[in-house]
């Protein structure tokens, strides 16, 4: 392979695997990861039982409280969702009735762990 043509598939790939990477990162609940792209639609997000915004955080990203995250539902009926990269219970005080409209799962929570929202998304989200 000559070296130019080499130098773009590395180029490529490198490229790929950052892009990849990326997106895991937003999926993992990453406080304030993946908050400004959504900040609109979370800003109209309001706790259930309190009537209180579950959006607390800034429209630029930094120290957004909702962010994309992955979840699922355990053999207990309980929703678990990755949280600054770990797996916590969802408190169903929490859980929303509704769907994003991107059909993800999403979580807000401040940077101590409190939880006030959640959106649990499709089954592969």
């Amino acid at each position: 392979m000559p070296f130019r043509t080499r130098s773009v598939v590395v180029a490529i790939t490198l490229l790929t695997s950052l892009t990849v990477g990326l997106r895991v990162a937003a999926q993992d609940g990453q406080h304030g990861i993946g908050h400004a792209e959504n900040h609109d639609w979370y800003q109209s997000l309001k706790q259930p039982g309190t009537g209180m915004s579950c959006c607390n955080g800034t429209a630029n990203g930094i120290e957004g409280d909702c962010r994309p995250t992955r979840a699922y539902i355990d053999d207990n009926g309980t929703w678990r969702a990755l949280m600054d990269g770990r797996w916590v219970v969802i408190p169903p005080r929490a859980v929303l009735q509704s769907l994003a409209p991107d059909g993800g799962s999403h979580i807000c929570a401040n940077r101590t762990g409190t939880i006030y929202c959640f959106m649990g998304g499709s089954p592969k989200s």
